[in-house]
């Protein structure tokens, strides 16, 4: 089990951030990393390693198609290739050239996309995607990884880089708070949940930048007397049924969380495990099939329900549900 910080003396770090500063990192000892950007490298943070690396760094322009039938070339011919631009652009205007050239031919893209969910914020409801894990997690082959804050980003995306295959990275705009330490993030698993806090009575199992809101609704249950376990599942593909059979047999309830809607995304992915192998009450708490709007990130969160405040109300609903 990792142990997280206080939210009190949480820093905070865009997932963005940290993927910038790995990338530099990862580039000093793989030689063979190739990354790639579509015109948006100062939003992605992969102007990082461009300003290091420039002979290894390709700008394709507003051409997100291209960016990534481009990436699939490279790949093929040997490079590991990291290929940027933001989440709505790459899941869903360059989804059919992700699925037949990279996906089809297991090339070896991390296609790691910035600026997904609500937390995209000002830019509003043509920019937040709420469909891009639905989308991948679709492609066969295709592993779907989101951070929950820049400790585990740069360690999950240094594994990503070294598995063979593609992958799925979704990183976000805003600056969220960091709660693993550098130890505790390097004991993560791609493919396996981390469960950052046990309890008995009921489960959350929560990704990406929710991860800490279900800590800090855990918190708040347990003043309630309510003992939540927290599983941080930053890989959504593979899944790891395992920690969710186990969740589920032991605690009976299972609240999902994501800055994702919850058709298609965590909350689905979860559903169908336990429907088949252990079935319990579930809620899920995520984007409830709406576009969003413009807005500042954390007052759009608290709009459309995806706060610590909305887990525990769900927590609540099924402690209290008599069926």
């Amino acid at each position: 089990m990792a142990e997280v910080k206080k939210a009190a003396k949480q820093e905070k770090m865009a997932t963005r951030q940290a993927y910038g500063k790995a990338l530099v990192e990862i580039g000093a000892v793989n030689k063979n990393l190739v990354v790639m950007d579509a015109d948006l490298s100062k939003s992605t943070m992969t102007a990082e390693f461009a300003k290091v690396y420039p002979e290894r760094f390709f700008n394709m322009g507003i051409a997100e198609q291209n960016l990534y039938a481009a990436a699939c070339g490279l790949a093929l011919s040997g490079k590991v290739v990291c290929a940027s631009t933001f989440a709505m652009f790459a899941a869903g205007r360059a989804f059919e050239i992700i699925r037949n050239s990279i996906g089809y031919t297991h090339a070896n893209v991390k296609i790691c996309a910035t600026h997904a969910g609500i937390t995209v914020g000002e830019d509003g409801a043509s920019h937040q995607t709420f469909e891009d894990i639905a989308l991948m997690r679709t492609i066969p082959g295709m592993t779907v990884v989101n951070p929950s804050d820049g400790a585990s980003a740069k360690e999950l995306i240094r594994q990503v880089i070294d598995m063979e295959g593609p992958a799925y990275v979704r990183l976000g705009r805003a600056a969220v708070p960091v709660f693993y330490d550098e130890e505790s993030a390097s004991k993560l698993k791609l493919g396996k949940g981390c469960c950052i806090r046990e309890g008995k009575d009921l489960t959350i199992i929560a990704t990406g930048i929710m991860v800490n809101e279900a800590v800090m609704a855990a918190q708040e249950l347990a003043a309630g007397g309510i003992d939540a376990r927290v599983i941080d599942m930053h890989t959504i593909k593979p899944l790891d049924e395992d920690i969710i059979i186990k969740a589920a047999r032991e605690t009976g309830k299972i609240v999902t969380a994501e800055e994702h809607s919850v058709i298609g995304g965590l909350g689905s992915a979860v559903a169908e495990t336990v429907v088949k192998k252990c079935p319990v009450k579930m809620a899920m708490v995520g984007q409830q099939d709406t576009f969003g709007e413009s807005g500042k990130p954390d007052e759009l969160r608290e709009k459309y329900g995806m706060t610590a405040a909305d887990i525990v109300r769900a927590a609540i609903g099924l402690m209290e549900d008599p069926a």
